[in-house]
């Protein structure tokens, strides 16, 4: 008797985006090490330059060409900066930041763009495919 089975779904693509998920999670968990040591202050730091950036960036819908892997790694820090300052900002103007606070908004903020699909990569995508669809022109 043979089985029916489904090919199954990628699980990479679930696992990247679990990872990023809890990647701003762990940099909060990080944060009760003693102060100075570098477990507790690399996750930070890298979760704050990177988390958010490729959370918003990573999930793509089907595979990216070359130059649109390069623009996602290129984008991710300064998205990810970017989102810290307005995030920061947002907290000194109701006047209620502190650095856990901060970070709890950022790994919430991450761990919702890590469910939804990645916003469009314009720049690369529709080069490439702009290139690829362009004919030589003869000259005469």
């Amino acid at each position: 008797m043979s089985e029916n089975r489904q090919p199954a779904l990628p699980a990479r693509p679930t696992l990247i985006r679990a990872a990023l998920a809890l990647s701003g999670w762990v940099a909060l968990a990080a944060t009760t090490l003693p102060a100075g040591a570098p477990l507790r202050w690399i996750p930070v730091l890298l979760f704050v330059c990177f988390g958010p950036g490729l959370a918003l960036l990573y999930p793509q819908p089907g595979p990216l060409r070359p130059g649109a892997r390069l623009e996602a790694a290129a984008l991710a820090a300064p998205v990810a900066l970017s989102l810290a300052v307005v995030v920061a900002t947002a907290l000194f103007l109701v006047r209620g930041f502190s650095g856990t606070v901060f970070l709890m908004s950022l790994a919430a903020l991450t761990t919702l763009a890590s469910v939804l699909p990645g916003l469009p990569l314009p720049a690369a995508t529709r080069g490439a495919v702009e290139r690829s669809r362009v004919t030589p022109v003869r000259r005469r």
